[in-house]
């Protein structure tokens, strides 16, 4: 985890095989003398700890809350998820949604109750690698990555655990919808996400719920802290003023 301080608190958090070095070049373009910035590794994505492969969404969303508490009541944080980061931190809005006072869904979404990242994932795999880049590429957007950043991608990555990547999302608190909610559109156009969710899509009918929603299209690939990190800078502190 790494640390700037002064306020209010932005927490950044990356999706899957990412840890906290994964903002390096947004921290970058932050104008940090006005928030303290928290970029997480999520329990399960340190590649130094050794029970690292059977931590759970359970764990990964104590770890969000605890940072959050810390912080104290009286200053809500914004939290900025990308990709698989959804999930836990759709567990701490279920859970605690009067510590978020924003939050920032970047190519990413809330899940919805019951969600499986992966439900067909056999239980004796217990970790899930960052699959080639060939292979990636038919999963998500490498638009705008260069080979230099795909390389690094590829040396930092740490496989994701089975547990999380197996666990349903339960969420049973309609106040996580309250959240004021900044959707970053990036490899999909924010007009197709928005008809996907009233449409019912299975990964974006959640969109459709939340109370109070900005969105901005940030086109690029489906990891704008590389391919865009000033642009996304931006994105990110203008939405934390209006928290």
């Amino acid at each position: 985890m790494t640390t700037t301080t002064s306020s209010p608190t932005i927490i950044l958090i990356a999706g899957h095989w990412l840890g906290a070095w994964a903002w390096d070049e947004v921290l970058e373009h932050l104008n940090t003398g006005h928030s303290r910035v928290i970029a997480m590794t999520l329990p399960g994505l340190d590649e130094d700890d050794p029970k690292r492969a059977v931590k759970t969404l359970d764990d990964q969303a104590a770890a969000v809350l605890e940072v959050l508490a810390g912080l104290g009541p009286d200053q809500p944080a914004t939290i900025v998820a990308h990709s698989g980061a959804n999930a836990p931190v759709s567990l701490v809005l279920d859970r605690h949604p009067e510590l978020v006072g924003r939050v920032v869904w970047v190519d990413s979404g809330p899940a919805a109750a019951g969600s499986v990242f992966a439900p067909d994932l056999p239980e004796e795999v217990e970790e899930l690698p960052l699959p080639p880049l060939d292979v990636l590429a038919q999963q998500a957007s490498l638009e705008g990555l260069s080979t230099e950043v795909l390389e690094r991608f590829r040396a930092r990555a740490v496989p994701e655990p089975g547990p999380v990547l197996r666990q349903p999302v339960e969420l049973t608190n309609d106040a996580r919808r309250k959240v004021r909610t900044t959707l970053v559109c990036c490899s999909i156009p924010s007009a197709q996400v928005l008809e996907l969710a009233r449409s019912g899509h299975a990964v974006f009918a959640e969109v459709a719920n939340i109370e109070h929603l900005d969105v901005i299209d940030l086109p690029t690939g489906h990891w704008p802290m590389w391919s865009r990190p000033r642009d996304l800078a931006e994105v990110i502190q203008s939405a934390a003023r209006t928290s």
